[in-house]
């Protein structure tokens, strides 16, 4: 009897521990989307105006490119850059093959909030490599992808012509707006702290500086605990969900992906959300990639669905080129295993080359997102 009261006072004690770590995890969770977010709302503070500039002045398609780029990683949200690209075409103010190249560098641009996450584990070296990995795969399939479409529209109009047809059928159908249920927990704290920091009456570049490092720091701490909850509470529960359901179905990860980003309505957090996973040896960057393919196509139907209740037929062609664009990517590039590989083994390649100096990453980050973009735009 005294055995047994000592097993179920055993058993309640790790019950309430493992509530306990739950919680933990869960508080981890939120403050680390908080650290997000307060990052994109940082770089709006003082990017938004300037990204906005841009996008209305180009007319070049590469240089619709390079700014696509440079606005998306400026504000750290796609959905913005292409909401004002929808508006401006709405308005007439771009054309709709002007907008286009902006839309694939929004692609681009979008995924430097992951890779900025995987920072967050650069003082430890086995997790940082996985991390980076996991954080770049998304960035080398949307740079590959545009490699190789944008030519392709360049030459035959194929993404435009063909989003103009269905748009011409589908406007004025009635469109829908959703909130994401992950913005409406995390939006007041982002909200209140901005609004502190802009109380201050300090410049927008300062006030987006110290909004970005709170952010930054808070992003560290929260994924330190993030991780190391997630090693001893879910670890192998996670690893075999992981292989058996993801590994081997990369249609299924895709799916998962793209439903979880049309919720949240951001693939910023999707992709990054990965990272902390892969940094923890929970899913590998085989696995991180159908999952960020996914992603690709749940941030357009946010804004799809929207863009149906404007009745503009620009404006639709738009949200549909955004959505062709990414499914012409999976089609390239996943069904075939050996080109599903090229991402892979370049974001696998880049973690190798950090890990031997880890101030490329950050350097990588800059040139890539800022240097080359901004240098290109003020060449031409």
């Amino acid at each position: 009897m005294e055995k047994l009261g000592i097993k179920d006072m055993q058993v309640k004690t790790d019950l309430l521990v493992t509530i306990f770590r739950v919680v933990l995890i869960l508080l981890a969770l939120y403050f680390f989307l908080i650290s997000v977010g307060l990052m994109g709302s940082g770089f709006k503070v003082f990017g938004k105006g300037f990204a906005k500039a841009l996008i209305e002045t180009t007319n070049n398609p590469f240089v619709g490119l390079f700014v696509g780029i440079l606005a998306t990683a400026l504000i750290q949200s796609s959905s913005t850059t292409t909401s004002m690209v929808v508006a401006f075409v709405a308005a007439g103010s771009i054309s709709v093959p002007n907008a286009i190249p902006i839309i694939m560098g929004a692609n681009i641009g979008t995924a430097v909030t992951s890779t900025l996450v995987s920072l967050g584990h650069v003082t430890r070296v086995r997790e940082f490599k996985r991390a980076y990995a996991a954080g770049t795969v998304h960035d080398m399939f949307n740079i590959l992808a545009v490699v190789v479409i944008l030519p392709l529209e360049l030459m035959t109009g194929f993404l435009g012509s063909t989003a103009e047809k269905l748009a011409g059928g589908l406007a004025g159908s009635g469109g829908m707006e959703f909130k994401s249920p992950l913005k409406l927990i995390t939006k007041p704290v982002n909200k209140a702290i901005v609004e502190l920091v802009v109380s201050f009456d300090l410049s927008k570049v300062v006030s987006g500086v110290i909004i970005v490092a709170l952010g930054f720091i808070l992003l560290i701490v929260s994924l330190y605990y993030l991780s190391k909850l997630l090693k001893i509470l879910v670890l192998k529960r996670l690893q075999v969900f992981f292989q058996s359901s993801l590994y081997n179905n990369g249609f299924i990860a895709i799916v998962l992906g793209m439903c979880f980003t049309a919720i949240v309505q951001s693939s910023s957090v999707t992709t990054s959300l990965m990272v902390p996973l892969a940094a923890a040896g929970i899913m590998t960057v085989q696995q991180v990639f159908p999952v960020a393919l996914g992603a690709n196509i749940g941030t357009t139907v946010t804004a799809l669905l929207a863009s149906l209740a404007t009745g503009s037929p620009a404006a639709l062609t738009i949200a549909l080129v955004h959505l062709m664009f990414n499914l012409t990517g999976i089609l390239v590039f996943y069904p075939l295993p050996m080109v599903r590989q090229i991402p892979v083994r370049l974001a696998l390649f880049m973690s190798e080359l950090v890990v031997k100096n880890r101030m490329y990453g950050i350097i990588l980050i800059l040139v890539i997102y800022f240097a080359i973009p901004g240098l290109a735009i003020y060449l031409t």
